[in-house]
C-alpha cells in the first residue's frame, strides 16, 4: 500500500482547513504531491484560499542554492508570491520576521526531512514555530515519512555548549521521529506555546524504510540525492567537521569519502578490522567538480549497506574518521573556521553534540570508548518522546 502524506490528506480534503484563510507556506522541492503538484502551486490554485507569502529554508524554495549558500528575498516565478528567507548570514535571519506573518491567518511547513539531527529543515520549523506563537498565527505541520523508519535509535544527546542550526534540541544523531512528531515534541517540551496541528501521514508504520512507503524520493537538498544517502548521513554528515571530502561534487555525497593524500587500501583494510555491522567498504577515487579538494583526484573508500536493520551509521561514522586520522600520515585535519554560524567551537564538536568524540581520537581511545554513554542518552530519549508519536 503506497503511503499518504500529510499534504495528499488534505489534497482530498480539498484544503478545507484553509479555506477563508490567507497562508503562508514554508516549502522546498519537496512540498509535492503524488502527482508531483507543488503546494504553493496548489494554495495558489484553490478556491477560498489566499497564498499570501513563501518561506524559503535552506537551499531555497525550489532547491538551487548549495549548502551554507544564503538565500536571499525573491518573488516565486510561478506564483508572484513573495519569497522571505529563512536562512542568510546570520543565525537571527533562520527565523522569520514577525512583521513578515503579520496579516496570515496560517502558516503551513511541508518539507522532508531525512530523520539525522543535523539536517537543518526541522530546526526552520522550529524557529517558525516560537515566532508563530509571538505572532498568534496558527502553525500546520504537513507530515511526511521519516525515511530511516521510526524504530532505531542512535547516538547522544547535544550538550548545551554544543547547540547550533545542527543540533538545535537535544535529540540523539538518529531521533527515529517524522517533522510532525518533533514538533510535537518541541512545542510541548520547549514550552513554545505554539498553536500546533500536524496533518498525518496515512499508511505509514515505524518499521518502514523509505523503499517500503511507495513514493518517490524527491532529493531534500542538493546533496541527498536518495534514500542510500539517507542512510549514510547520520554518521558521514560529521565530514564537514574534517577536511576530508565528503563526495561533495560528486554523483555518491556521504556514501563516498576521501582525500588527495589517503591510502584507500590501508583505509579499508584498517576499517575492517572494526567488524562493523551490516556495512563493507570498497577503495574508490573520485574528483570533486565542487568544495573540498575541487578538480583534484582523491581516493578513499565507498560505503555499502549491506545490511540496514543492523547498520549503525553513526557508529560508522565515528569509525571512519578515526581510521582516516589513523592512517592519514599526520595530514587529517579538524575543520578549523565557523561553521553553521559558529566560529568559537569545533564544527566536528557541533556535529557530535560533544567534545567526547574529536578527543578520544585525538587520544588514541578504541571505537566503544568513543561511543560509551551514547546508548543511555538515546535510551532517555526514547522515553522522552513516546507522548509526541503519532503512528504504530
Amino acid at each position: 500500500m503506497k503511503v499518504k502524506t500529510g499534504l495528499d490528506v488534505w489534497v482530498e480534503q480539498g484544503f478545507s482547513a484553509l479555506k477563508g484563510r490567507r497562508v503562508g507556506a514554508i516549502v522546498n522541492p519537496t512540498s509535492v504531491d503524488s502527482r508531483f503538484r507543488h503546494l504553493a502551486d496548489l494554495l495558489a490554485q484553490t478556491p477560498g484560499v489566499t497564498l499570501a507569502a513563501l518561506f524559503g529554508p535552506e537551499h531555497g524554495i525550489r532547491g538551487e542554492a548549495q549548502y551554507m549558500v544564503a538565500v536571499g528575498e525573491a518573488r516565486d516565478r510561478r506564483t508572484g508570491v513573495p519569497v522571505h528567507s529563512l536562512y542568510g548570514s546570520t543565525f537571527e535571519s533562520l527565523s522569520p520576521k514577525v512583521e513578515w506573518l503579520s496579516g496570515l491567518d496560517a502558516l503551513v511547513f511541508d518539507i522532508q526531512d531525512v530523520g539525522s539531527r543535523y539536517y537543518t529543515y526541522v530546526y526552520t520549523m522550529a524557529l517558525s514555530m516560537k515566532v508563530a506563537a509571538q505572532a498568534k498565527v496558527p502553525f500546520f505541520v504537513l507530515d511526511r515519512p521519516n525515511p530511516l523508519g521510526g524504530t532505531a535509535l542512535e547516538g547522544n544527546l547535544v550538550g548545551e555548549r554544543y547547540r547550533s542550526f545542527v543540533g538545535l534540541y537535544p535529540l540523539p544523531n538518529r531521533h527515529g521521529m517524522t517533522a510532525g512528531e518533533l514538533a510535537r515534541f518541541f512545542n510541548a517540551e520547549f514550552k513554545m506555546g505554539c498553536e500546533l496541528t500536524v496533518v498525518p501521514c496515512e499508511g505509514w508504520r515505524r518499521e518502514m524504510f523509505w523503499s517500503d512507503t511507495g513514493l518517490p524520493f524527491i532529493s531534500p537538498s542538493p546533496n541527498m540525492p536518495t534514500p542510500d544517502t539517507a542512510l549514510v548521513y547520520t554518521g558521514m554528515c560529521l565530514g564537514e567537521g574534517t577536511n576530508v571530502s565528503e563526495g561533495r561534487g560528486t554523483c555518491r555525497p556521504f556514501e563516498q569519502f576521501g582525500a588527495p593524500w589517503l591510502d584507500a587500501d590501508a583505509l579499508v583494510a584498517r576499517l575492517e578490522r572494526e567488524r562493523l555491522p551490516g556495512v563493507t567498504f570498497r577503495p574508490v577515487g573520485f574528483t570533486p567538480t565542487f568544495d573540498k579538494f575541487r578538480g583534484e583526484s582523491c581516493t578513499g573508500a565507498f560505503i555499502h549497506v549491506t545490511d540496514r536493520q543492523a547498520f549503525q551509521s553513526l557508529r560508522t561514522g565515528i569509525a571512519i574518521f578515526q581510521a582516516v586520522r589513523d592512517v592519514g600520515g599526520g595530514k587529517f585535519a579538524w575543520r578549523a573556521d565557523a561553521y553553521e554560524f559558529v566560529d568559537d567551537v569545533p564544527a566536528f564538536d557541533l556535529l557530535c553534540g560533544t567534545d567526547q568524540v574529536r578527543r578520544g581520537i585525538e587520544e588514541g581511545w578504541p571505537l566503544d570508548r568513543l561511543v560509551e554513554g551514547f546508548s543511555a542518552q538515546s535510551d532517555t530519549f526514547e522515553q522522552q518522546r513516546r507522548p509526541y508519536l503519532l503512528y504504530s
